[in-house]
């Protein structure tokens, strides 16, 4: 699903969202300069691999959030992990590097993809900023809406604390 694919699938499923569209942001740093309503709700993603390329992993954190991932691997009782490759990122979530989003896992047909998502997306307004599968906009719902899209396409997910 592309930008507009998404906004259509949320609109057929009466899911409330907002949009800020912006200049293309290929990480964190680049998108501090953009005007955002939720700036404490805005999600950094990482989609990461294990080390025998069995196993795929979205991680879901605020964005100003660091994650060790051996520290995530202890907790979460997972193999070593690394980032995943540009092709597999490109063809297990049909992304590119900068917009990599939970939202790409409706492009992942064999549901590879296990998520995990911060628990404190939970906090306070409860929304999370994701993009809508390109780089080029920030689409805001509710934490619990996007739980349930990613639950209803059949990827596991786990609400966690990172």
């Amino acid at each position: 699903m592309n930008k507009s694919e998404v906004y259509n699938y949320l609109n057929g499923r009466n899911i409330w969202y907002e949009i800020t569209e912006h200049e293309a942001v290929y990480h964190m740093a680049e998108i501090s300069a953009v005007m955002l309503p939720y700036p404490e709700a805005d999600a950094k993603n990482l989609f990461v691999r294990d080390d025998k390329k069995r196993n795929y992993y979205l991680i879901t954190v605020k964005g100003d959030k660091r994650v060790d991932l051996k520290e995530f691997k202890r907790k979460n009782n997972t193999r070593p992990l690394s980032f995943a490759s540009e092709d597999d990122l490109k063809t297990i979530m049909g992304l590119i590097p900068g917009a990599v989003t939970p939202l790409g896992i409706l492009n992942d047909t064999d549901c590879k993809v296990q998520v995990f998502i911060d628990k404190e997306f939970m906090d306070e307004s409860g929304l999370i900023g994701v993009h809508p599968n390109e780089n080029t906009a920030t689409v805001w719902l509710r934490t619990e809406d996007l739980m349930s899209i990613i639950k209803e396409h059949g990827n596991e997910l786990r609400l966690v604390e990172i």
